[in-house]
């Protein structure tokens, strides 16, 4: 079931990704937002899983962002234009990197690059490192299955393994 007003419940995108789609009322705008959800829980927060959601219009990738589900801490240090970021640990794969996402409203979820999500979405493992109130978790995600045909017509995004180039 879609926690979104106007939006229909998800389907399935292959794999343990969900896909759930909308019309703007106002513009007419297609909205697609493709949704993983983690495998495990954070100690703050059993309820409630990490997830990685990708949000498309019109055929175009819009955004995407990591909800961790627990309130973040403050921001480690600022993007290139002095925004607010966290540093986190990336793993996608057997390929691990340091990205600084930028803080969402309200501290509650991290703006993804584009590059994290292209390598993400056709990688076997895919799992976000970050620091919370409890000291350093891991957010583990299975990203494996996904249609990529779905992605590709909804958002014009490809899968590419990352480089340390």
């Amino acid at each position: 079931m879609s926690p979104y007003q106007d939006e229909q419940d998800g389907v399935s995108a292959g794999g343990k990704w969900m896909q759930f789609r909308s019309v703007d009322k106002m513009s007419g705008a297609k909205k697609v937002r493709f949704e993983l959800v983690a495998n495990n829980y954070f100690r703050e927060d059993p309820d409630f899983k990490p997830r990685v959601e990708l949000y498309c219009e019109d055929g175009k990738l819009k955004f995407s962002e990591f909800n961790p589900g627990v309130r973040l801490p403050p921001p480690n240090r600022p993007g290139f234009w002095g925004q607010p970021q966290l540093e986190v640990e990336v793993r996608i794969d057997d390929f691990h990197t340091y990205h600084g996402w930028n803080w969402g409203p309200r501290g509650r979820f991290l703006s993804m690059d584009k590059g994290t999500v292209r390598g993400a979405m056709g990688a076997q493992v895919f799992n976000v490192a970050l620091p919370t109130r409890n000291g350093r978790e891991i957010a583990e995600f299975s990203p494996a299955g996904l249609n990529m045909d779905q992605v590709r017509s909804a958002c014009d995004v490809t899968p590419k393994k990352p480089s340390k180039d």
